[in-house]
């Protein structure tokens, strides 16, 4: 990786942050097309939000949060397989509730230990659920999807609570979507994600990015914000922007909400200090969630690290904050990004897009971004 202290002036291609959006980009435009690409990222380091470094004790952390990559298609892990060797990824997360742990997502273990029953099948579990299930005309949100899948007894115990600590809303006034995103199983497969391609990068995220962004034709600039360079740098090409469209748009329309999150981390001279990687507290604690994620970097130590995270609305954005009032404004802002494409401006990535988005779904529409600027701008 180049970084360049010296200004760019001219480079085929800015691209706004060094996270993955940012890094497939600048790789694909520099091998397929030799474009020079500017990177400019505000933090101190690339890989964005997926980013993770070495402690003291020599232990790799996932700074802003656990990253489990996993990936719906084969063709996009080969394309990411270009910059990392992988350790398998059977990422288990459980649940505490009222003191005893359970696996999360819900499945037919859950149900039955929750419960305290025993069922002959699949079948006979989803019979059951029905008996708990509320009827809703229309699932106009997060509760009445839960409400209608699960019944009160699971939504209140693993799902209310723990999405007003994470969204700071009640989950009536959230899109069914969020609480969507987490399979309901009547199996017992105990992997937190669906995907039969969970795997982890075993020299972790920053060196992936490091190796996707090694060539010469590609500069980074850390500690840079957009708005300090803007009116210094042309490209002869194109922009690429992956921050927040209302930053970029001066708040023309008003704030976007997001959800941040505070982490502190603690390292104790023990091998394990839980039993799976990730445990969820839906109704104590002021935080969400610890993770050790010794679990699945798989290193060798005998120190282990734990984190902690505390959801709030202030500070880095990380998660869009899926309501109606959030949907009408983010519309007016999609009608700006459009009109920006005739000016060479092309939005992108989680943020930009004001979507939550998997690894693998954030490098496929990068992906599918540099296929679009590769036929236009011949």
């Amino acid at each position: 990786m180049n970084i360049k202290k010296n200004r760019n002036e001219k480079p085929d291609l800015l691209i706004v942050g060094a996270g993955p959006v940012g890094c497939v980009i600048a790789e694909r435009a520099a091998k397929i097309k030799n474009w020079s690409c500017l990177i400019v990222e505000k933090r101190n380091h690339i890989a964005g939000n997926c980013y993770d470094e070495i402690n003291k004790k020599g232990l790799r952390i996932h700074k802003y949060g656990p990253h489990y990559m996993r990936f719906k298609k084969r063709k996009i892990f080969d394309y990411v397989s270009n910059f990392t060797k992988w350790i398998k990824g059977n990422y288990i997360v459980k649940s505490s509730v009222k003191g005893e742990l359970y696996p999360i997502p819900i499945n037919l273990d859950t149900i039955e230990k929750f419960f305290n029953k025993k069922f002959k099948s699949s079948k006979e579990a989803k019979n059951f659920i029905n008996t708990l299930k509320i009827r809703k005309k229309k699932i106009k949100n997060s509760e009445d999807f839960i409400l209608s899948k699960l019944g009160k007894d699971i939504y209140e115990n693993f799902y209310k609570n723990y999405t007003i600590k994470q969204w700071g809303i009640h989950p009536k006034n959230l899109n069914k979507s969020v609480v969507g995103r987490l399979p309901i199983r009547f199996n017992r497969d105990p992997y937190y994600v669906n995907q039969k391609l969970k795997v982890m990068p075993k020299k972790g995220y920053a060196h992936l990015f490091k190796n996707m962004i090694k060539n010469k034709k590609i500069k980074v600039l850390l500690n840079t914000s957009y708005e300090k360079i803007k009116n210094n740098i042309s490209p002869s090409i194109a922009t690429i922007y992956t921050g927040p469209p209302d930053v970029f748009f001066n708040y023309k329309y008003g704030k976007l909400n997001w959800r941040s999150l505070d982490f502190k981390f603690k390292t104790l001279k023990k091998n394990k200090i839980q039993e799976c990687v990730q445990i969820n507290f839906p109704n104590e604690n002021k935080f969400t969630r610890k993770v050790e994620i010794k679990h699945v970097t798989k290193q060798k130590s005998k120190y282990s690290t734990i984190s902690y995270e505390f959801p709030k609305s202030k500070g880095d954005p990380y998660y869009p904050v899926n309501n109606k009032k959030n949907s009408i404004l983010f519309k007016k802002y999609k009608k700006l990004i459009k009109k920006m494409e005739n000016k060479n401006i092309y939005f992108e990535g989680r943020l930009a897009s004001y979507r939550y988005l998997n690894m693998d779904e954030v490098i496929e529409c990068a992906l599918n971004l540099f296929n679009k600027l590769k036929k236009k701008y011949k």
